[in-house]
């Protein structure tokens, strides 16, 4: 009973209600892969690339250039992945096999947060902020597929969002940046 319990766990992990209005990313709760508070205001005066990541998807290699941006620009941006398994079931892992997923395979040293619902009924309250326009006051939009990217202004903003295709040095973000 336990190992099913833990299966539907890992396939629908527990999310705040859907429709809240989050109006303030630094307000939003989350955790980290190995389970405390990420405290999205010690990345005030920082930009913040919001990543939904997963370990088994094509664009999975993009956790090396991730690494390289969050390098370069270090002073001015903060890297967050969030691991999410709605899209083909491509992030199967607990936290210890994505934390080493992560660091063996790709050096990765930014910030990952507990795995999340990106979309649906059971959307983390992060996602609501990034995607629902009556929350981030910018646009509307959807996650369409894993290593789709967010980036948020100093000041907790939403700037704009990156399909999955866009490479993190693309000079679609880096111009941002600079």
């Amino acid at each position: 009973m336990n190992v099913l319990k833990t299966f539907v766990a890992t396939l629908y992990p527990k999310q705040p209600e859907v429709n809240a209005l989050v109006s303030n990313l630094y307000d939003v709760n989350i955790s980290s892969l190995n389970g405390s508070a990420l405290d999205l205001k010690q990345f005030k005066g920082k930009y913040i690339l919001f990543v939904n990541v997963a370990s088994k998807c094509g664009f999975t290699p993009q956790y090396k250039e991730l690494q390289e941006l969050q390098d370069t620009f270090s002073d001015v941006l903060a890297v967050i992945g969030i691991p999410c398994n709605q899209f083909g079931r491509q992030e199967p892992g607990d936290a210890d096999e994505i934390q080493e997923f992560c660091e063996i395979n790709y050096g990765v040293t930014f910030n990952i947060t507990e795995k999340v619902n990106v979309k649906g009924t059971h959307k983390h309250e992060l996602y609501q902020f990034l995607t629902e326009k009556h929350n981030n006051g910018v646009r509307q939009s959807t996650v369409k597929w894993n290593f789709q990217k967010y980036l948020v202004d100093p000041q907790g903003k939403l700037v704009d969002y990156f399909l999955s295709t866009t490479k993190p040095l693309s000079p679609r973000i880096t111009n941002y940046l600079k």
